[in-house]
């Protein structure tokens, strides 16, 4: 039949002509486990009607490896090096945890320049681990130039990292009771050093990426978490801020020397990547900050001790204690439960990414197939610290 015939039939005529229903079904389809962009083995199962979003949901326990159920058969030295293994981006945060958690069991008050020297180091590893969240949200969303130059700043600080720990991301440096070594020579100059010039490479991140028409259509108004769900899946950290909750446990439950520091708390109330994105980049200047006024401490605490005297035996009395300090990426928490044995009863970790990826379909519902890209790399997951 050809194109005259079509037009001269009874059905596509004006008296013929009727109403049909259009109709479509929902697809179902898997994006991940191998996907670039979900940074790591996350499955997530979307429904699609047509370009929207109808359901989003994670799938998660391929990257699973028993580490708390490890931990309960590792004596209480042993386990260091194995919360490096959960966030392995931010592997002396969770040095850091633990190691307060141990102390705060057994009573240990450890010297007043070993806390400068772990919230230095905490603060530089938040910087080295919001460079890599930033890089990759921008390789996620097509900017390769400012992947490279967030890796570019990245290694001197991972140099930094090498030259005191002797690793670059998983350090075991942290000690109970202290550290494992004082700062090599020359450190705190290249720290002033790096910390000096940073500024004018934010500058130009700025520049290149938050002043970006095509990046702000990408974020603005895209991967809603309202502060009301936020509060109800107890979402911390940089994805809370955003939702306008100011809750940071370096102001709200003070530990360390936290208390003697001057910084300001970052806090949005867009509720959207935009408002993630934002409260990152202003962490990043503030840890500067912090940064620079523990260096400006050490350099009067020189020759002072950095590990206090604990037992080479670790045998803490019987009883339970639950820590929790500010990571990357929100609330981390160390829960033991001592019996007066080398190792503990019970170990275990309040991860932030497993609880903030439960936010995905709230985020993702309702928007579209392209932006779940973007809504995924605002929550800033690790797939270590979702699976554990």
């Amino acid at each position: 039949m050809d194109r005259q015939e079509c037009l001269s039939t009874p059905a596509a005529s004006e008296e013929g002509m009727e109403a049909t229903a259009f109709t479509t079904e929902e697809l179902v389809i898997n994006m991940g486990p191998q996907h670039p962009s979900t940074h790591g083995v996350l499955r997530l199962v979307l429904t699609l009607d047509g370009e929207l979003v109808v359901e989003c949901v994670p799938h998660i326990g391929y990257l699973h490896s028993s580490l708390e159920k490890i931990c309960e058969r590792r004596t209480y030295v042993q386990i260091v090096p194995f919360t490096d293994r959960f966030d392995y981006l931010a592997a002396l945060a969770n040095n850091f945890c633990y190691v307060r958690a141990v102390e705060k069991l057994m009573g240990v008050e450890v010297p007043r320049r070993c806390e400068y020297l772990r919230v230095l180091l905490a603060e530089l590893q938040r910087i080295v681990s919001h460079l890599v969240w930033l890089g990759t949200f921008g390789l996620d969303l097509g900017a390769i130039t400012l992947f490279l130059w967030c890796f570019r700043e990245r290694e001197v600080l991972l140099d930094l990292f090498e030259a005191t720990t002797g690793q670059r991301l998983l350090y075991n440096y942290m000690r109970i009771g202290g550290l494992r070594n004082d700062l090599p020579p020359g450190f705190i100059e290249k720290a002033r050093e790096f910390l000096g010039y940073f500024p004018d490479r934010l500058a130009e991140y700025d520049q290149l990426f938050t002043n970006n028409r095509i990046f702000r259509a990408r974020v603005d108004g895209v991967g809603f978490l309202p502060r009301k769900r936020a509060i109800e899946y107890a979402i911390t950290g940089p994805m809370a801020r955003g939702s306008g909750i100011d809750v940071d446990l370096r102001k709200t439950d003070p530990y360390s020397v936290y208390p003697e520091l001057e910084f300001e708390v970052p806090v949005f109330e867009a509720e959207d990547c935009l408002a993630r994105y934002m409260v990152r980049m202003e962490e990043i200047r503030q840890s500067r900050k912090l940064a620079l006024q523990c260096l400006d401490a050490l350099d009067k605490m020189a020759g002072e001790p950095y590990q206090a005297k604990v037992p080479k035996t670790i045998k803490p009395p019987a009883g339970e204690v639950y820590e929790r300090t500010e990571s990357p990426r929100g609330e981390l928490g160390c829960y033991l439960l001592s019996d007066g044995s080398d190792t503990p009863a019970r170990f275990h970790w309040r991860a932030p990414s497993f609880a903030n990826l439960q936010a995905l379909p709230i985020m993702a519902r309702g928007g579209l197939v392209a932006d779940i890209v973007a809504v995924l790399g605002s929550i800033d997951i690790v797939l270590g610290d979702v699976d554990r």
